[in-house]
């Protein structure tokens, strides 16, 4: 049987593909229809739009899938986060209009707002972060317990406090206050667009990236292998991006203390060469740890090389 798999259309599509070409599956005609052909004969792709991804996976219609994870909190979905794949970073944040200067935080905003006798109006496409979120913010708390406050939608209205309402937004977040909404909650990539829009953000609700997520029985089925494969290829770019493969040569009398310095990511391979005085060392080391090292380098060894490599495989692991 196929492991169905569902990969995110719009602002993660591109680097979605990225990634699975470094990991070494090939996809095609993802150009003229959402279910482009890939190498892996016993994998079946489909493009969706993230927001559907958890849920749908959850739901068992797709064995896999990747979703940024706001979505996935923000669905609620029951899968399994096999992995975090670090592209597509974003924050979700609360921001209001620039010139509020005496706002710069949710609880400010309530106190102002609610103190006054004035109701809040919140503009999202995140209605649970949102109302969660502001269900524990202590000064909400302190006006109104636990009551929920109101979400609405053109189809269906939530909660009960009219006092504090979040409404659905279909797009367009940051154009909306201060005339339709005095606070938006939406994500920033740059922070560019709030900054056109004359808003400014004053807490950040959560931080998202990609994620790899699997339905929970798809993990007990009999495509659990291929499954576990998708996840090694995938985790193998991720750690792939934080790594370097070097290859130095080394004095025989300098040979022990430079694999004292040397960080290697497990043990590095030595190989004698054609004099009997100089090894090779071959290894993988922290990407962040070179410049602390490369002083160490020059001194000790010589014939720098230095490769980045696209995948670095943990296949130890379940």
């Amino acid at each position: 049987m196929k492991v169905k798999f569902a990969i995110p259309a719009g602002s993660l599509q591109k680097a979605t593909f990225e990634v699975l070409e470094k990991a070494g599956y090939r996809v095609s005609g993802q150009e003229r229809s959402y279910k482009p052909a890939i190498n892996d004969p016993e994998i079946e792709l489909r493009i969706l739009r993230p927001q559907e991804i958890p849920i749908l996976v959850s739901e068992g219609l797709y064995d896999i899938g990747i979703s940024g994870l706001d979505w996935i909190r923000e669905t609620g979905a029951d899968v399994e986060l096999l992995q975090n794949l670090e592209y597509g970073k974003v924050r979700l944040v609360t921001a209001v209009p620039k010139s509020w200067t005496e706002i710069n935080s949710i609880s400010g905003l309530l106190e102002k707002f609610l103190a006054s006798g004035k109701s809040v109006r919140i503009s999202t496409e995140y209605l649970n972060i949102t109302a969660h979120y502001i269900q524990n913010n202590s000064v909400y708390r302190r006006f109104f317990g636990y009551l929920e406050p109101l979400i609405v939608t053109p189809w269906w209205r939530k909660g009960i406090n009219s006092k504090v309402v979040i409404f659905l937004s279909f797009g367009a977040t940051e154009a909306k206050p201060p005339e339709v909404a005095d606070a938006i909650v939406d994500v920033a990539e740059t922070g560019m667009s709030l900054e056109q829009n004359n808003l400014k953000v004053i807490e950040v609700l959560l931080e998202s990236t990609a994620f790899l997520v699997a339905n929970k029985e798809s993990l007990q089925s009999e495509n659990r292998e291929k499954i576990l494969d998708v996840k090694a290829m995938l985790k193998g770019v991720v750690d792939g991006s934080k790594r370097l493969h070097i290859f130095v040569n080394v004095r025989k009398e300098n040979l022990g203390q430079l694999l004292k310095e040397l960080p290697a990511l497990k043990r590095p391979t030595i190989s004698p060469l054609a004099g009997e005085e100089w090894y090779a060392v071959n290894t993988v080391i922290e990407r962040d740890s070179l410049f602390r090292i490369l002083p160490i380098i020059r001194k000790l060894a010589q014939g720098l090389v230095i490769h980045e490599p696209r995948q670095v495989l943990a296949l130890e692991e379940g």
